[in-house]
């Protein structure tokens, strides 16, 4: 697979093709920043990121559309160049609010299309105004959907995945790695009790022998497993650094020992909804 940073798409099973690195965009609406997701996408198109991973839950896929529409009319890229995944969230899962839902999408984008529309989370939540909706008890109200899509996957270096790749690979199936770096340390939704990823002594002294970072090796071992990986950052160094992984190649004792740093360690582990009937995470994989 010879991926570089002008061409570095890798083919599905529709005929389509994907940028195998993208920037995430989720913001979470209690943390001020100073940078801003409109800034952040402008700046990754100018980097070469060419695919961008949203939501109408993060609440700011107005700012996405304008950062690419702004890119377009400055002739920097054309509509085709651009990959743009959405989500459909977990209280609009029934068929009939699906295609509503996508088209607020595009009302917000002020796109007419994107390149990939998937389910957020494969657990469904009591359709409604209310994106997290709790009955007058405070419990969790829950919805019965019949699920057949797919979705995005954690995936990094503590958390391999062989078996799921495995089986993807058989079945022509293209992993896209949300949380690739390891996430961050929200103890909201996140098991703050593992060890934070990028602290690994073994990736650091990997990316000590190239001169780059502990995340530019995870994103680079992921890639170099075929596996597209999403990022998130609004910071602007951290946006060009993590875009800088095509410049190395891992060799194979260096992805056998990378991935030999599995620990099975999930750290999206959505506990707060795992009495759901269709709650994920017990199965293998």
């Amino acid at each position: 697979m010879n991926l570089t940073a002008a061409s570095h798409r890798i083919p599905l099973s529709d005929g389509n093709s994907i940028p195998i690195i993208g920037l995430g965009t989720y913001s979470d609406p209690y943390t001020k920043s100073p940078e801003t997701c409109f800034s952040s996408v402008k700046l990754a198109i100018d980097v070469g990121y060419r695919h961008f991973d949203g939501a109408y839950i993060y609440r700011n896929e107005h700012e996405v559309g304008q950062a690419i529409r702004e890119k377009i009319a400055e002739g920097k890229v054309k509509r085709e160049d651009i990959f743009y995944c959405g989500k459909l969230w977990a209280t609009c899962l029934s068929p009939e609010l699906v295609r509503p839902t996508l088209e607020r999408t595009l009302q917000e984008l002020k796109l007419d299309y994107v390149d990939l529309y998937i389910i957020e989370i494969p657990m469904g939540l009591k359709p409604g105004k209310d994106n997290y909706p709790r009955d007058k008890n405070g419990k969790w109200s829950y919805h019965k959907a019949d699920l057949c899509a797919t979705w995005e996957v954690e995936c990094h270096p503590y958390f391999t995945q062989p078996k799921l790749l495995k089986f993807c690979q058989q079945h022509d199936i293209v992993i896209v790695a949300f949380s690739p770096l390891g996430t961050s340390r929200n103890p909201n939704w996140v098991n703050v009790s593992s060890p934070p990823l990028l602290e690994d002594t073994f990736l650091n002294s990997v990316a000590k022998k190239y001169n780059k970072t502990a995340a530019q090796v995870a994103l680079r071992f992921n890639i170099q497993r075929g596996v597209i990986v999403i990022p998130k950052s609004f910071n602007p160094e951290r946006i060009q650094e993590n875009f800088q992984i095509f410049d190395f190649s891992l060799t194979e004792e260096e992805m056998t020992n990378i991935e030999a740093l599995n620990k099975n360690v999930r750290f999206v582990e959505l506990l707060m909804w795992s009495d759901h009937p269709d709650y994920p995470f017990f199965d293998e994989y």
